[in-house]
């Protein structure tokens, strides 16, 4: 059970609560919640529930990593105080632990990051619904929430025209705002903002960045990847592998520094991302395969042939030396080496909401209690990607969102008892 929670029948028969938003955060809050004794209904603006939890799964399912977890705690950088203590009642190894009781055991990657065996979200979400189903939980498609009433209801759009519901709490729990088409469009901070509370503006997280390439380069090199490279702004660096888009440059290892280079570009106008791309090589190394002999060889074969440089890293090298009004094929070594391993690279922009796989900002934390209640609004509650945090790809998102919603739940269950919830 992710809540361990003891139903209190006296307090929370005949309760009901509303989950608005059918994501991993409000899927767990209705969990948590039913196996507290309340009745609980979830409704979503969609036609079916999670979509963008099955559209993460399309590649393999990264539910979470198997890192220690002060390690795994740091990922959250400023939010990681304010998201530990839901973490920690709801680790890794218990969601873990919660996919094998669904029938869906785990297993742990090289790269330390955890997925299901089936490697696909759907087989898990069937699980799930079908548990939810036995617990009672009703669901709500085709309703977007639009409000409260001048009653205090929660209002919603449908099919048959507006609707209004009155329930004993709610949990909201709508996403942020990256992939609108998959439910999550962002249109509830409004709706918060008009009741007075703080909302952090989204921002693309975890995004790829626009680039002033040429049009050669853009032309040819559209949809290639960089394998095998280290990316470095500032005192970070991360190897991994990107791809070149027509309008810039995105992938894993571009997601790992999107943070620190969006908020660069926010304060200047530009971030300079420096590419190595053999990073395996020291410059002795490469100046010494650079020193030798070419005879008729193009530069573009010695680099190929001595470097290993794909046709990709070669045109970006060239874009490089043509920023700098530089020729490639008059540097000599001792400059042509440390150009290949920090290879400037001029961002400009990032590449949207709507193509990033995830968003920043959301409800400011001092609007949330520690039971993740909003003060400003007794008995309403929020959690997962609506809150203002961020995380690198690598299942640090989906554990966060997992585990706010379980403490989401858990702080509904407390309110409703007449228990502490809504101490700071």
């Amino acid at each position: 059970m992710p809540g361990d929670v003891v139903s209190d029948a006296t307090s929370r028969l005949h309760k009901n609560v509303a989950i608005i938003g059918a994501g991993p955060a409000g899927l767990m809050a209705a969990e948590v919640l039913a196996e507290g004794g309340t009745a609980v209904t979830v409704y979503d603006a969609m036609p079916s529930v999670a979509r963008k939890f099955l559209m993460a799964g399309r590649g393999g399912l990264n539910l979470t990593h198997s890192e220690e977890l002060p390690a795994f705690l740091s990922r959250y950088r400023e939010a990681a105080e304010w998201l530990e203590p839901a973490i920690r009642a709801f680790p890794p190894q218990r969601l873990r632990d919660w996919c094998e009781a669904l029938g869906e055991p785990t297993f742990v990657g090289s790269s330390g990051r955890v997925f299901p065996v089936a490697m696909k979200a759907s087989p898990l979400l069937r699980a799930w619904l079908r548990r939810l189903a036995t617990q009672g939980v009703r669901f709500e498609l085709r309703h977007r929430w639009i409000g409260w009433d001048g009653e205090a209801r929660l209002t919603f759009e449908t099919p048959a025209g507006l609707r209004a519901i009155t329930a004993d709490a709610t949990v909201l729990a709508l996403g942020g705002a990256s992939w609108p088409r998959l439910g999550s469009d962002g249109g509830w901070a409004a709706l918060l903002a008009a009741k007075g509370l703080a909302i952090a503006p989204l921002r693309p997280a975890n995004c790829g960045f626009t680039i002033a390439w040429s049009d050669i380069f853009r032309d040819r090199f559209e949809g290639q990847p960089l394998k095998g490279i280290a990316l470095s702004f500032g005192d970070r660096s991360v190897r991994g592998e990107a791809v070149i888009t027509r309008d810039g440059i995105e992938g894993g290892a571009v997601y790992a520094l999107s943070a620190e280079l969006r908020e660069a570009i926010a304060a200047t106008g530009e971030a300079i991302l420096h590419v190595a791309l053999r990073p395996d090589l020291a410059a002795t190394e490469l100046i010494r395969r650079l020193s030798a002999p070419r005879g008729k060889q193009s530069l573009s074969n010695v680099l190929r042939k001595l470097v290993q440089l794909s046709p990709v890293a070669t045109g970006l090298l060239q874009e490089a030396a043509k920023a700098q009004g530089l020729a490639l094929s008059s540097l000599p070594p001792d400059r042509l080496a440390p150009l290949i391993n920090a290879v400037p690279v001029r961002l400009t922009g990032t590449a949207g909401l709507a193509r990033a796989i995830s968003s920043a900002g959301g409800i400011a934390r001092d609007e949330l209690d520690a039971d993740f209640m909003l003060k400003r609004l007794p008995g309403i509650f929020a959690a997962g990607e609506m809150l203002d945090w961020e995380a690198p790809t690598g299942g640090y998102l989906l554990q966060a969102s997992f585990a706010t919603g379980v403490a989401a739940g858990k702080g509904v269950l407390k309110w409703l008892a007449g228990g502490t919830a809504g101490n700071d």
